[in-house]
């Protein structure tokens, strides 16, 4: 089955005039217009092309590579407000619209906004939607602490800064945690550092406890090459001019250096860390 929003993996049927018909094993047919179409074919071949419904609502296939897929999440920019909703780029010829209704703000041209792409019942269409927490649940985690997961920044609220995880679920890093500038739109790795009673997830840019160590030392070593083999950072450094410098807390700094001076890769001074 030839799913619309998503990539499919077809085989080429036949070459016409207007471009290649592609289908799948249950014997649907969809095209990929001429301009789309690679130099170098042969029928029967497999190809991975997305699936969409074009500006004529027909389904048609590319090889282009859209900014995101249908049931998924994105930071995308408003290119045009119409009658009925605000239109975003999202790498394709025909642009995705979100209707007015499933705007949590009134959209404006240029602006962008974190959006999820669904596949509308009604119209069959696929559309955007700015109300990314209906699209969210915690209800069916599966995590354990300090497991890896991808996020995408999408509200500033009082405590932290709210992110979706592995494009299903919602967290929360909390200001506290945060050691370098982020901000709505950046799509970042993180770690799980607390699954609550509650379910509600709570993220960390760092891994936690002894996985920290490892990657810290390494994010400090890294930055001493890039400066020439020194750093003046110490014990009696502020925490913000360690924050400043290594987007690191001064107790992750901490154990870093102390895992570097163990492993004999730095020297200790007074006025701070140098590679050995």
């Amino acid at each position: 089955m030839i799913e619309l929003g998503n990539y499919n993996t077809l085989k080429v049927l036949r070459s016409t005039s207007v471009g290649l018909f592609l289908g799948d094993d249950e014997g649907t047919e969809i095209l990929l217009p001429n301009k789309y179409v690679p130099e170098d074919f042969e029928i029967d071949q497999e190809m991975e092309v997305f699936c969409y419904l074009d500006n004529a609502e027909r389904p048609v296939s590319t090889t282009l590579k859209p900014k995101i897929i249908r049931n998924g999440f994105a930071y995308l920019e408003v290119v045009e407000v119409g009658a009925y909703g605000a239109f975003l780029d999202w790498g394709l010829e025909k642009h995705l619209l979100v209707p007015f209704r499933e705007q949590s703000e009134r959209m404006e041209d240029g602006n962008k906004y974190v959006v999820h792409c669904y596949m509308d019942e009604e119209s069959m269409r696929l559309t955007g939607s700015s109300r990314v927490d209906k699209f969210l649940s915690n209800e069916n985690i599966d995590y354990d602490q300090n497991d890896q997961v991808n996020l995408l920044v999408y509200r500033k609220t009082p405590l932290g800064w709210e992110v979706i995880v592995d494009d299903m679920h919602k967290g929360l890093i909390f200001d506290s945690d945060i050691f370098k500038p982020i901000s709505v739109g950046d799509t970042l790795k993180g770690y799980v550092k607390n699954i609550r009673d509650d379910k509600k997830l709570d993220i960390s840019l760092q891994p936690i406890g002894a996985k920290m160590l490892e990657p810290t030392a390494k994010m400090i070593f890294d930055k001493l090459e890039e400066n020439n083999g020194f750093l003046p950072l110490h014990d009696k450094s502020s925490p913000e001019e360690i924050k400043k410098v290594l987007h690191l807390s001064k107790k992750a700094f901490k154990k870093g250096v102390g895992i570097l001076y163990r492993q004999r890769k730095i020297n200790i001074q007074d006025d701070g860390i140098r590679l050995l």
